[in-house]
């Protein structure tokens, strides 16, 4: 494996409502892979992750956070966030040569970045 980060849990505490969530936000399809967890979709084979729905796991806006690739469609992601049960956080900005940054709460409480080059 060349990549560090090889896959990520982020919990929900209503499964459908993340997959909606993630589904606009992202631009892709969502579905339950398994019983309480919908894995999301990679781009050309990279990292991936799942959502899951647990008791024992509860979503956070104080631990990591991850970054989703929005790339060309930053303003359209932004736009998903509040009709989709999230919260922008802090609006879009520059972070230097490697492009902007948005961090939102996802429809769950988990905070998230959008990132765009």
């Amino acid at each position: 494996m060349s990549d560090r980060v090889v896959w990520f849990d982020l919990p929900s505490e209503d499964l459908e409502r993340a997959m909606r969530f993630y589904a606009a936000v992202l631009d892709t399809e969502m579905s339950e892979t398994y019983p309480g967890v919908s894995v999301i979709p990679s781009i050309d084979g990279g990292i991936h992750g799942c959502l899951f729905q647990s008791e024992e796991y509860l979503p956070s806006e104080n631990g990591a956070l991850l970054y989703f690739n929005v790339n060309g469609r930053l303003t359209e992601a932004i736009a998903q966030v509040v009709p989709n049960g999230g919260t922008v956080k802090e609006p879009p900005q520059p972070i230097g040569e490697h492009g902007r940054r948005a961090i939102v709460l996802d429809s769950e409480g988990n905070r998230i970045v959008l990132h765009s080059e």
